[in-house]
């Protein structure tokens, strides 16, 4: 698709509103609280040369190629430029060719990249609220984050605290549910979880903490060999789409539903400098393909996923679930780490608050209407 066919076509969206020819009065009075991304785009019209390239080097947390996550931001790469017209370029940097996989954070804050995909709980040591942002354990699925980023409030608050470190996110995919994970021996108590090594990150890190876990972050081309060597006794990753392509099943057989990430948003984030320096008619159409992006990668698991656990049925994995009382035991630890991380961070305690307000509607109405429907179906 060329420019010219973008301008005319995108007219049901936000940034078509700029695109379509609007003066400068019609664009002020644009209501951006229908198009919530839209809301940070500066009115102001920035002067626009077609025929000058502008290139973003981005960097991501994942190996060239790597599927779905990988594919999907070359996808956006690809994208902008054909909706530009080549006036805009992404320059993709896969992980450790420019940065390290986990150093992609600072590296953006620091204007060293233009713009990063990973995951928002990588950094909560940055701040414990960042892991949020990812999802929490018991917490939203993939449509409910998605709804409380865009229409209640999530993506406000979000990039009110990135931009004290100088960034800029969108919502850059979403994994949907993801398994609880492969162990190298069965999970029979609770007794089973004490003194395990586990690669988890994020708030089901802390939670599996408190249930005697010892929680590790590795980067995703270390897991595999950590799980073989015995380094670590048990990995959570995605689901069965990703899992099988890093072939836990052969180090670990023992395969568990999981809690711990029912919904887990992707970000595609700016450097604030050079997204405000970026053109308007190139925010707009950044705009429209991350939303696209985060859309199709939802999507695109799924319906992998579904495929993929037929094949590790055929190849005899155990698909369990935890026991009762690991089950208990982890919502309790979860109530535990959302006080303490509460009382030490304000920032964590206000987005939250946020969280437990929009979770707490979207319960009853899923109780309602989804939870019923699936039980008759």
């Amino acid at each position: 698709m060329n420019r010219r066919d973008f301008l005319t076509t995108a007219t049901v969206t936000s940034a078509s509103l700029a695109l379509t020819g609007c003066n400068e009065s019609q664009r002020q009075a644009i209501d951006y609280s229908k198009h919530p991304q839209s809301k940070d785009i500066q009115t102001k019209k920035v002067n626009f040369n077609k025929n000058k390239k502008t290139i973003i080097k981005l960097a991501t947390s994942w190996p060239a190629h790597f599927p779905i996550m990988g594919v999907g931001v070359e996808r956006f790469a690809q994208r902008l430029k054909d909706i530009s017209g080549g006036s805009l370029e992404i320059k993709l940097y896969p992980k450790n060719v420019l940065v390290p996989a986990l150093a992609v954070f600072d590296a953006c804050s620091s204007g060293q990249i233009d713009a990063f995909h990973s995951g928002p709980y990588y950094w909560k040591g940055k701040n414990s609220a960042f892991s949020l942002y990812s999802g929490i354990p018991f917490g939203f699925t993939a449509e409910e984050i998605n709804s409380w980023m865009l229409f209640g409030g999530g993506l406000d608050l979000w990039r009110e605290q990135y931009a004290k470190y100088n960034l800029h996110p969108f919502m850059g995919g979403n994994t949907n549910i993801q398994m609880g994970g492969w162990f190298r021996k069965p999970i029979n108590s609770l007794e089973d979880m004490k003194g395990l090594k586990m690669r988890i990150p994020g708030l089901g890190g802390e939670v599996f903490a408190k249930m005697g876990v010892n929680p590790i972050l590795l980067p995703a081309g270390e897991i595999y060999s950590s799980l073989e060597r015995g380094v670590i006794d048990a990995t959570e990753w995605v689901g069965p789409a990703l899992d099988i392509k890093m072939g836990f099943y052969k180090a670990a057989p023992y395969y568990y539903s999981g809690w711990h990430e029912p919904g887990s948003i992707l970000e595609l984030t700016f450097n604030k400098k050079a997204w405000k320096n970026l053109a308007f008619e190139h925010k707009s159409m950044i705009e429209v393909a991350s939303s696209e992006m985060n859309s199709n990668m939802t999507y695109e698991f799924h319906a992998q996923n579904i495929q993929a656990l037929q094949t590790l049925q055929e190849l005899n994995v155990n698909i369990m679930q935890f026991p009762k009382e690991v089950i208990d035991a982890g919502k309790l630890a979860l109530n535990e780490v959302i006080a303490e991380l509460s009382a030490k961070n304000k920032d964590f305690q206000i987005v939250y608050n946020s969280i437990e307000n929009h979770l707490k509607l979207s319960k009853q109405w899923s109780d309602t209407s989804l939870r019923y429907f699936l039980n008759e179906r």
